[in-house]
């Protein structure tokens, strides 16, 4: 069975994708930018475009059974190097004890004011284990 989530983003239905889909054990979560959806704006600061970001994500993962706390894998899309070490500082408290699997790239991204993307994968229980 698949389950799809989506967290209300104007965006999921307009590019016609979930925010997360879970199959079995497994949670899938999109890439997810900075915006804050409350009241659909994006900050300027990078980390706390990363903070709004993880928020969202959790958000997916709750929904789907699980938590960021069963993160197992983590890639980070940053469009500019120099925001690298505030991107560190701010999801580094989050998952210095998860410890996942993570992959970073400094890529272009789809509109001016976007300064980080996340996708994360989760398996249910792995926070347990």
């Amino acid at each position: 069975m698949v389950q799809r989530v989506s967290t209300g983003s104007p965006f999921e239905a307009t590019f016609g994708y979930s925010r997360a889909v879970r199959h079995e054990d497994t949670v899938y979560v999109s890439g997810t930018t900075g915006y804050d959806y409350a009241s659909m704006t994006m900050p300027d600061d990078v980390g706390a475009q990363a903070a709004n970001a993880l928020a969202t994500i959790d958000k997916a993962l709750k929904q789907a059974g699980s938590s960021i706390e069963d993160t197992v894998r983590v890639v980070y899309y940053v469009g500019d190097r120099s925001d690298v070490d505030a991107v560190v500082k701010a999801v580094g408290p989050v998952f210095k004890d998860i410890r996942p699997a993570a992959s970073m790239l400094i890529v272009q991204m789809i509109e001016p004011g976007m300064k980080i993307e996340i996708e994360v994968t989760a398996r249910i229980g792995a926070a347990a284990s």
